[in-house]
């Protein structure tokens, strides 16, 4: 029993308190946002953040006054159309990676690889002048392709770890059975690959959510996702951090929302496509 007992106050010791500190640290800048978010703006500079007579307050101004929906809006058109985008090209490369071995196979993986090496800065100049002559500035296309561009070479990598750890003779009996190339693809394996295409999907998807330089530079009027309307909320002389609090919750929910609700599929995804067969 006094064994049972040491080794308990061990694991609470060494594995439980650790554990909570590390949350507590991690969590606090979370707990402090959502606090400041429900505090009237006449007690936040006076009394500080706190849940005494908590109001929504900030929330409804953030969607009446701010016009915070259709920033939502533009954010999800976006990342959903890079995910699309990004998905429909990124699973036939990989597939392709993976069955077929080309001359430049290698040098092409390894390109994919060395994009990912650049920052963001570099490209911007020159997707904006290619943007600005196509005449795409300001529009959702032309966002969806910039945000492509960053998460595509990443996606193929993934995709391509996963399915080479599907065997190649399911490939050969469905198309003993009858089946061409492209529909051994779409029915033997795609269904297979369904965990690593959602964790491809919600990678390129929280990827484009969370961009903020493509949206600041490609963006304007029209389209202005969330990341750049919440930089707005900044101004030279004052910031509003209850409308800004607010609005960096209610931005995060959605990516957050999305990674809860397929977290198991994410995980199996992404673990499972890091292994090699």
């Amino acid at each position: 029993m006094m064994v049972r007992n040491r080794s308990v106050v061990r694991r609470i010791l060494t594995v439980d308190l650790p554990v909570l500190l590390i949350l507590c640290f991690t969590l606090s800048p979370y707990l402090w946002m959502a606090l400041t978010s429900v505090t009237e703006k006449s007690k936040l500079f006076t009394e500080g953040p706190s849940l005494a007579g908590a109001t929504l307050e900030n929330y409804s101004r953030l969607f009446s006054t701010v016009g915070f929906g259709r920033n939502l809006l533009d954010s999800f058109i976006v990342a959903g159309g890079t995910m699309v985008v990004g998905l429909a090209l990124a699973v036939p490369a990989a597939y392709a990676f993976s069955r077929f071995r080309f001359r430049g196979r290698r040098l092409l993986m390894l390109q994919f690889l060395l994009i990912n090496m650049f920052p963001l800065v570099l490209l911007i100049l020159p997707l904006f002048i290619l943007m600005r002559s196509l005449g795409l500035v300001d529009t959702y296309l032309a966002l969806i392709i910039a945000n492509s561009t960053v998460a595509i070479p990443f996606s193929v990598w993934m995709m391509t770890s996963y399915i080479d750890n599907i065997p190649r003779s399911l490939d050969e009996a469905a198309m003993t059975d009858g089946c061409t190339r492209f529909g051994a693809l779409f029915r033997v394996v795609l269904p297979l690959c369904t965990p690593g295409i959602i964790a491809t999907g919600v990678y390129i998807f929280i990827t484009a959510w969370n961009e903020y330089l493509y949206a600041l530079t490609l963006g304007g009027r029209s389209v202005k996702t969330i990341t750049v309307a919440i930089q707005t909320l900044i101004g030279e002389y004052q910031i509003e951090w209850g409308l800004l609090t607010a609005g960096g919750i209610v931005g995060a929910m959605p990516a957050t929302l999305l990674f809860l609700f397929v977290q198991k599929r994410l995980i199996a995804g992404m673990t499972q496509g890091a292994v090699k067969g």
